[in-house]
């Protein structure tokens, strides 16, 4: 039996994920906890999360708690994961981190923690983006140079950072498929007299409205003929039961920086 800590359990993804917990015997929900001063706070976390009393109180410090966990998964802000990665590597405690946003300098904290405890970090838990994740590569390195390449993303209007990381991500994994350095060739907008499209440049195009929960649209543009691959996300769920799989995977797992190829076996 796997215990999992739920952060930010009152908000959208936490919310799912302790809820959807009951489905997996394998896994034992032992805590759950928010962020100081939250209304949640002292709450039974069954009730908040829509599943009935579970006899689990929200707590506000993941220390109180960390002792009877094997795994904590955290979908919060990048302040709060890094918070949360360091409790969690002084208790040798392995952590899921789904959160976004993160600068480059924060992303090196993560990759040197793995170095102590386990990590799965991958920013969107979806089995579906990781299959498109691997084909991405593939499609790309057999178009070359010959074809332009866009991406566009859509999420909701309360998403804070932007691209999102999953498009990143792909914007990413296409360039080494090309030997391009992202840094250099990555368009994030587009305005006034601009002169022609390099034959290089990788567009990452962003829409945030409404309730969209995450759409990624890849386009491969040659001359006289495109093709685009489309992912659409329906129901956070998605997302919330790839984290409970990656916990499930992670919990006897060595050291180091794993992502969702790692634990769906596609690398």
């Amino acid at each position: 039996m796997v215990r999992v800590i739920v952060a930010g359990v009152a908000g959208k993804m936490g919310s799912r994920i302790a809820a959807l917990t009951r489905d997996y015997p394998d896994l034992k929900l032992v805590g759950t906890f928010e962020k100081k001063g939250h209304s949640a706070i002292g709450k039974d976390a069954g009730e908040i999360v829509g599943i009935g009393r579970i006899d689990i109180p929200i707590l506000d410090d993941l220390n109180k708690i960390i002792d009877a966990a094997d795994v904590i998964i955290s979908f919060t802000t990048p302040e709060a994961s890094l918070e949360h990665l360091r409790i969690a590597s002084d208790n040798k405690k392995a952590i899921v981190i789904g959160t976004t946003g993160f600068t480059k300098e924060e992303v090196q904290i993560i990759k040197d923690t793995s170095q102590i405890i386990p990590i799965v970090f991958a920013p969107n838990m979806s089995v579906g983006v990781n299959l498109l994740f691997k084909v991405l590569q593939d499609v790309a390195k057999v178009l070359g140079d010959d074809f332009d390449v866009e991406i566009i993303e859509a999420h909701h209007r309360l998403k804070k950072d932007a691209p999102s990381g999953t498009a990143l991500k792909m914007a990413q994994i296409i360039a080494e498929s090309l030997n391009r350095n992202l840094d250099e060739v990555a368009i994030f907008a587009r305005k006034g007299i601009i002169g022609e499209r390099t034959k290089k440049e990788i567009g990452i195009q962003t829409i945030r409205a409404g309730d969209i929960v995450g759409e990624h649209t890849v386009l491969f543009g040659g001359l006289g003929e495109r093709i685009e691959i489309t992912h659409r996300v329906s129901s956070r769920d998605t997302f919330a039961r790839g984290a409970l799989k990656a916990a499930l995977w992670v919990s006897n797992k060595p050291a180091g920086l794993y992502d969702m190829t790692d634990v769906l076996g596609l690398r």
